[in-house]
């Protein structure tokens, strides 16, 4: 008898640290769809221009938030131009040896304009260069951050990005 109430209150234990562990999300360190910092992304708003990039790097965006990738971007040939901040994702989405954008890179940038702590930044949905390459991270109809989808959605944004650039 002791032994059967012993393995019911194991099994219910097992049961519940399943449920809870089931609905835990992704820590995704201010990341958040509903997050303040995506908050500041108004596809309304949508701007592209086109620079040379000078450096890849990972930056904090916002107090609190984790690391994400962003690039400084020159306007003019020279650098001699400012360099706009361009973020990308978080790092734990894609790192920046892995983005296929590097210094010298010749790119156009399509997203939005925000303020972070009084400097101006620009939030992009994607980053391409040439017409072969593209390193998309939002959906340009309404902003919504590859990071946040589904495993499914983000292979079929994917699929649908790279079958784009082959038509061209």
């Amino acid at each position: 008898m002791i032994r059967i109430f012993l393995l019911l209150i194991f099994s219910s234990m097992i049961l519940a640290f399943g449920a809870g562990a089931a609905e835990q999300k992704q820590d995704m360190g201010g990341w958040e769809i509903d997050s303040e910092y995506n908050k500041l992304y108004d596809y309304r708003e949508m701007d592209s221009f086109k620079g040379w990039v000078i450096r890849v790097k990972e930056v904090v965006p916002m107090p609190g938030m984790s690391p994400g990738v962003a690039v400084d971007i020159s306007e003019t040939k020279d650098l001699k131009s400012e360099p706009i901040e361009v973020h990308l994702c978080p790092s734990w989405f894609a790192d920046p040896k892995s983005i296929g954008i590097k210094r010298g890179d010749r790119v156009k940038v399509k997203g939005v304009w925000a303020e972070i702590n009084g400097r101006d930044v620009f939030l992009a949905s994607k980053i391409k260069k040439g017409d072969y390459f593209e390193f998309k991270v939002r959906l340009s109809k309404d902003g919504t951050p590859f990071w946040t989808m589904s495993p499914e959605q983000l292979k079929k944004e994917r699929a649908s990005s790279q079958a784009s650039l082959k038509e061209k």
